[in-house]
């Protein structure tokens, strides 16, 4: 598939997980893509794996390491056409117990993460005059209540309504932005809940598709969205889930306090 072809791409948090399988799904579609993201030996696996790619180190809470980022792209390439804003983590804790200062790394990472990077990707396609698309990958969280992970599925709540007033405010700059909202994948940030089996088995339960999703479940919607195909799709949000919303959310309980 050539679709991208000539394409440049932005992949914040693309080391690993969701990102590295978008940056993947994009290189394999014909695209640039500049993989940004604070782990830098990930960064260094994902040059090695493919010479053509280009990485970049990248706090997505700095603002200035996010304008750069989105600087060494149109350096390096000419353009940006798109960025994924991917990058996001969480340190959990109830609402009475956790650490104002793990509340506060988590929404910044999250939320403010998001804000920069469509901030100076918009920026930079509104200089350029040629329009672009912007996909920010929030979570099922932003629909679902997460016991202990308030800050994250506050945050990515906040994401997903920030996607749909980006995309209002960039439209008349030909600038589309979208949001998808995975639900369970296995990537590094999930494993520590994987790995307990009871954890595990009451996700699955709550699934109907009976599993979590592999990372490049998530990149073809996301591709989707940044794709041509979606040139009238603005300011919406794609549940990507396997059925999850329509039931229910496991009691995470046991973990946190056992």
């Amino acid at each position: 598939m050539t679709r991208f072809d000539g394409h440049v791409a932005l992949v914040t948090g693309g080391a690993s997980g969701i990102g590295a399988a978008i940056g993947s799904r994009l290189r394999g579609e014909g695209a640039h893509v500049v993989l940004a993201d604070i782990d830098a030996d990930g960064l260094a696996r994902a040059a090695a794996a493919d010479p053509d790619v280009a990485t970049v180190a990248c706090d997505v809470t700095d603002s200035a390491a996010v304008e750069a980022a989105v600087a060494e792209t149109v350096r390096r390439f000419g353009r940006i056409d798109s960025a994924f804003a991917v990058a996001g983590a969480a340190r959990f804790g109830t609402i009475t117990d956790i650490a104002e200062d793990d509340w506060t790394f988590t929404v910044d990472l999250v939320l403010r993460g998001t804000f920069l990077t469509v901030r100076h990707a918009a920026r930079a396609m509104r200089a350029a005059g040629h329009g672009g698309a912007v996909v920010i990958v929030s979570s099922l969280n932003a629909h679902v209540p997460l016991y202990g992970g308030s800050s994250y599925a506050a945050a990515k709540a906040a994401s997903e309504n920030f996607a749909k007033s980006a995309a209002l405010e960039l439209a008349p700059h030909g600038i589309r932005v979208n949001a998808v909202l995975p639900g369970l994948v296995a990537t590094p940030l999930t494993a520590p809940l994987l790995g307990v089996e009871s954890v595990n088995a009451d996700y699955l339960a709550r699934i109907p598709a009976r599993r979590a999703a592999d990372p490049s479940e998530i990149a073809g919607p996301c591709l989707y969205l940044a794709s041509d195909d979606a040139s009238y799709v603005n300011g919406t949000s794609l549940v990507v889930d396997g059925g999850w919303e329509i039931t229910n959310y496991p009691d995470l309980a046991p973990l946190l306090e056992g």
